[in-house]
């Protein structure tokens, strides 16, 4: 797959995640939000919990979670770290999540998998 194509499907995945996270009552302050040295593909807000969400669209739940590996998430977390202070109010619970997007199947949402 040439570079434009990842990317127009990273978008796609992108656009459903945000609906997906809307519906469970999430509300999505920033999409592809940069920084130097990298960026966070959703930041959400519900209640007094603020996540930055990594995405991953690929043809399994297999690759996707393959896909999230412990450096490619590490630059979430660096980029979390710095946009942390623009969305972050007095005592929110800030964590890391990731939305799987497979063809055929809801997106799956898997909370805080960020531990370090």
């Amino acid at each position: 797959m040439n570079r434009e194509a990842a990317e127009k499907r990273g978008r796609g995945a992108e656009t459903l995640a945000c609906w997906y996270l809307r519906l469970k009552g999430w509300r999505i302050l920033a999409r592809r939000a940069r920084v130097p040295g990298g960026e966070v593909d959703i930041v959400a807000r519900r209640g007094r919990t603020l996540a930055f969400v990594e995405v991953k669209a690929r043809a399994t739940d297999e690759a996707a979670a393959f896909a999230l590996d412990e450096w490619r998430l590490r630059r979430v977390v660096a980029a979390a770290e710095r946009l942390a202070p623009r969305y972050m109010r007095e005592g929110d619970d800030v964590r890391i999540d990731a939305m799987f997007i497979v063809p055929g199947r809801l997106p799956r949402h898997l909370p805080n998998v960020w531990q370090g």
